[in-house]
């Protein structure tokens, strides 16, 4: 058995509007007391004039997007693509991300030596390659190449309604925690518009009946009012990006009961860093129509009752913006419901009620950070932090 006290501390939920005082105790990876007096343990952290606060959730980190170019992606070998992503799992834990979920990538291969601690990373809840149709946001082909990248690592191209049910089927039984599927155009892919819905009802329909009979569910990406409209209408639960909502739409997602996955981080990013990166012209005037209007989407959504998570989507060196997510989405929400969107709702959209609250029960991964986070919300972004994942201190330092 082995045993974690944080005491002296100042304690968020994830849940709660307000902080309290007291100790939080770890026992084998499951958080046994919040409150009350110091436990005896293995270890103790002295986190005077700290906050404890959920492990981070980001509902949309990709452990393979180790580029801007993604036909490059997919020509490399998938060995060299899961060191790299290896590194960028390791960064995301050591800023306070004890949990991702990769809606395109991943495999039973990453996924086992997580499981098995061959290597540092936050939980990893993965797809597998994201499915798209021909000439789809996973098309990574220019109108003039029939050159494709030979692998599929972070997208596979799949048409029709049994070829649909068979690769959900595929990834299901290796072990994915989801389906995800391009529902609309987008940024980085060459020859869509990123308006227009993608797949048909039936090919939809398809993927999301196969997914809900193994308990699962379907991501989207989609930006459109009309994109977004057609995923929930056809089963999908939760929308990535969804930029260009608006009112009529918000009120239809949250009536589906459906989750918005903002991804405020990378179209900032991509804005200021895009061009010195060799980002393609064309994918350059694609993130400038949905930039600003990413920030409209969250208050669209709030207003409507959606309830809406928190994502990066940071492809290649932009990774280290990741905690500038957190900014820009504090920047909408305020500090509070900025938080509750990377913890609690995190993981209610992920069905881990385990996650993303400090309480009796939950997993033992936490972020202690200096001062109150509600009150001076850049200690999230900058400053020094200690990150605990299962009970054991696996980042930053602690005063015992």
């Amino acid at each position: 058995m082995t045993s974690l006290s944080i005491v002296n501390a100042t304690v968020w939920d994830g849940v709660s509007d307000d902080l309290t005082e007291g100790a939080v105790h770890v026992v084998d990876g499951r958080i046994t007391a919040v409150g009350g007096a110091p436990q005896d343990a293995d270890r103790t952290i002295d986190a005077r004039g700290r906050t404890v606060l959920p492990g981070l959730i980001d509902a949309h980190c990709h452990a393979y997007g180790i580029g801007l170019n993604m036909l490059e992606i997919e020509s490399r070998p998938l060995s060299y693509v899961a060191l790299v992503a290896a590194q960028r799992l390791r960064a995301a834990l050591s800023r306070g991300f004890t949990t991702v979920r990769d809606p395109s990538g991943g495999d039973a291969g990453l996924d086992r030596a997580i499981r098995e601690g061959l290597l540092p990373s936050p939980r990893y809840l993965w797809t597998g390659a994201a499915l798209s149709q021909t000439g789809g946001h996973g098309d990574f082909r220019a109108a003039d190449s029939d050159v494709c990248g030979c692998n599929t690592h972070t997208c596979e191209v799949v048409d029709g309604v049994d070829n649909l049910r068979v690769a959900v089927r595929e990834r299901l039984r290796r072990g994915a925690h989801a389906i995800k599927i391009m529902a609309s155009g987008g940024v980085v892919s060459l020859t869509d518009p990123i308006r227009i819905p993608q797949y048909s009802p039936e090919e939809i329909r398809a993927v999301t009946s196969e997914a809900a009979r193994r308990g699962s569910y379907v991501a989207a990406h989609a930006y459109s009012p009309e994109s977004i409209r057609h995923a929930i209408d056809n089963g999908v639960r939760t929308i990535e990006h969804g930029n260009l909502l608006d009112a009529p739409t918000a009120a239809a997602m949250a009536e589906a009961g459906a989750f918005l996955v903002p991804t405020l981080a990378a179209y900032d990013a991509m804005d200021r860093r895009g061009a010195s990166l060799g980002m393609a012209a064309v994918s350059r005037a694609k993130n400038r129509e949905v930039l600003d209007a990413g920030r409209q989407a969250v208050l669209l959504a709030r207003e409507a009752g959606v309830r809406v998570g928190f994502g990066t989507d940071l492809m290649g060196s932009l990774e280290d913006e990741q905690l500038n997510g957190l900014r820009l989405q504090v920047e909408v929400d305020g500090a509070l419901t900025a938080l509750k969107s990377a913890t609690s709702v995190n993981a209610a959209l992920l069905n881990r009620p385990d996650l993303g609250t400090v309480a009796p029960g939950a997993a033992g991964d936490l972020l202690i950070v200096d001062g109150d986070p509600l009150a001076s919300p850049s200690v999230l972004w900058s400053g020094p932090r200690t990150v605990v994942q299962g009970g054991v201190i696996v980042s930053g330092s602690s005063s015992e």
